[in-house]
């Protein structure tokens, strides 16, 4: 499926599809109502996997409204290969709230090595797809911008990361 905005998903795509992927991590608006919006879409699509990527902020509502048979809620934070085996297991995989969610915070860890990184949105959706193997024309066709942005996101976010 393509990336777009709850609002967006059609019921044709819906139809046609066997797995959802939300970022919900960079919604800037109220967790409640994306949560009940993305809820009745569930309840409508049983047959469908739905994978939440969701901030601890928005944890308890992603729990009370998100989590059925079908729904896996994994942190925005999460690294990419447990997306993927997320993906590849399907509806089969017990662990249908990630392990990063459940956890105590990482700045209660006490690991002072570990220094925080903060990406914007835009960064990470760049980041996201060039992991995929995604090129920097395919990225920028789809996100609607310049291989000239894309890249100085690409290029700033590995700037931060190093």
């Amino acid at each position: 499926m393509s990336s777009a905005s709850a609002e967006d998903l059609t019921l044709l795509q819906l139809r046609r599809s066997g797995l959802v992927i939300a970022d919900l991590a960079g919604e800037s608006e109220d967790p409640r109502s994306v949560c009940e919006h993305y809820y009745s879409l569930i309840s409508q699509y049983r047959e469908i996997h739905w994978v939440f990527m969701v901030s601890r902020s928005w944890y308890s509502q992603a729990v009370e409204l998100l989590m059925c048979p079908t729904a896996t809620l994994l942190s925005d934070v999460e690294p990419i290969e447990n997306l993927v085996k997320t993906v590849r297991s399907g509806n089969t995989h017990a662990e249908r709230i990630s392990a990063m969610l459940t956890s105590p915070a990482m700045n209660e860890t006490h690991d002072f090595s570990y220094r925080s990184v903060i990406l914007t949105l835009s960064e990470r959706k760049v980041l996201r797809l060039l992991g995929k193997g995604w090129g920097i024309n395919q990225i920028a066709s789809l996100l609607k911008k310049s291989n000239k942005t894309i890249s100085a996101q690409k290029n700033s976010a590995m700037r931060r990361l190093a």
